[in-house]
């Protein structure tokens, strides 16, 4: 049986002692998340958020085949937002939609989610009328059955059936009203997994259901986090774990009411992208008060560039003066010179290892502080 052949199968279950430990790190998480940004100053705040909802416009569209251009979505993005580090690229109208679509769900998060503009949703994502070159139906529920296929022609293997057609106008009215209901009981990160679930396994649109289901994931999630800035991208994280979002979504749909397996990969996925955006955060915010620790202390243009490059996250290995000189493009005797001119102005020092040749280096941690 299917998950909506159970009655009453919308009454979703779950062992909650099973969740409890996952739900209590994501709010956690998501509460330290909030509190590093409001300490970035406004223009790395602005870089965040677009990077991320950039992420989640890009990786939503890549896990079903669809690839965009990502300095035309980052362009889109903040023109729309009047960011003022626009990116003068000239952007496609299909662009310029699935942004218009991502911004509606998370601007406007308050706003309820009607029938009218869930179609909306539907023509950003269609504005041709076309997915490829089949010609589908555009923001109006599907007329006819819907089947999750893969595989060569004449070896298809269906994953899933939707709920038949004529079933689709009641069964999203009763979605719409719970997902508009303010008073409606749950933890509301386990709702926004509930929402994922639901929407995808009534597949009410011929085509695009899963994306939209990533956006209405996005603004349940504003909704959680009080919030119509997004700092962390759910849709990457389920990018790099496509094989498993699928794998658990078709044996929850093939299974029963009880949907905790579904919870806990939900979670699991969310908790990893708050520690990723948190991870990131702090970085920024290291970097940018190490910058601050820098100011007033003369330096070169060679001592300038490999700062920036030990401070950018990029930096891998170890820093020794053979590195440095390759990198600066110097003799290896004034990048001594650089290295020791650092470390008596106090941004570097030595790494407790050998001497000689094997002389590693490393930023002051008391100047990251």
């Amino acid at each position: 049986m299917y998950i909506y052949e159970y009655e009453n199968w919308q009454h979703f279950t779950y062992d909650s002692q099973k969740i409890s430990g996952l739900l209590e790190c994501c709010h956690i998480s998501q509460g330290k998340l909030l509190s590093k940004m409001e300490a970035l100053g406004l223009s790395q705040k602005e870089d965040k958020i677009l990077e991320s909802i950039s992420a989640d416009v890009i990786k939503s569209s890549e896990i079903e085949g669809f690839l965009l251009n990502k300095e035309q979505v980052r362009s889109s993005i903040a023109r729309r937002l009047g960011l003022k580090k626009q990116i003068a690229v000239n952007t496609d109208r299909n662009v310029d939609a699935v942004v218009e679509m991502m911004l509606d769900a998370t601007q406007n998060y308050k706003n309820p989610l009607t029938k009218e503009r869930l179609f909306s949703w539907h023509a950003c994502l269609f504005p041709t009328g076309y997915s490829g070159m089949n010609k589908i139906e555009v923001a109006q529920y599907r007329s006819g059955a819907m089947q999750v296929v893969s595989g060569a022609i004449g070896m298809e293997k269906v994953h899933y059936e939707a709920p038949a057609a004529e079933k689709i106008p009641e069964e999203m009215h009763f979605f719409l009203n719970w997902l508009n209901d303010e008073s409606k009981s749950g933890d509301s990160l386990v709702n926004v997994a509930i929402a994922h679930l639901w929407f995808v396994t009534l597949h009410p649109f011929e085509d695009g259901n899963g994306r939209i289901a990533r956006t209405i994931s996005d603004m349940m999630l504003c909704r959680s986090d009080r919030t119509n800035l997004r700092f962390y991208s759910m849709s990457n994280q389920i990018s790099l774990d496509k094989k498993n979002y699928y794998d658990v979504l078709e044996r929850t749909q093939h299974g029963s009411p009880d949907i905790t397996e579904w919870l806990i990969w939900f979670l699991e996925c969310l908790q990893k992208a708050l520690d990723e955006s948190c991870i990131e955060t702090e970085n920024v915010l290291k970097k940018y008060s190490f910058r601050n620790r820098l100011c007033g202390v003369q330096l070169n243009p060679r001592q300038t560039l490999m700062l920036e490059k030990l401070t950018d996250g990029n930096w891998f290995g170890v820093l020794n003066s053979s590195k440095w000189a390759k990198i600066a493009k110097c003799s290896s005797d004034t990048a001594l010179r650089d290295i020791a001119d650092l470390i008596e102005k106090g941004v570097l020092e030595k790494e407790p290892t050998a001497g000689g040749r094997s002389t590693n280096y490393r930023l002051r941690e008391d100047s990251e502080k």
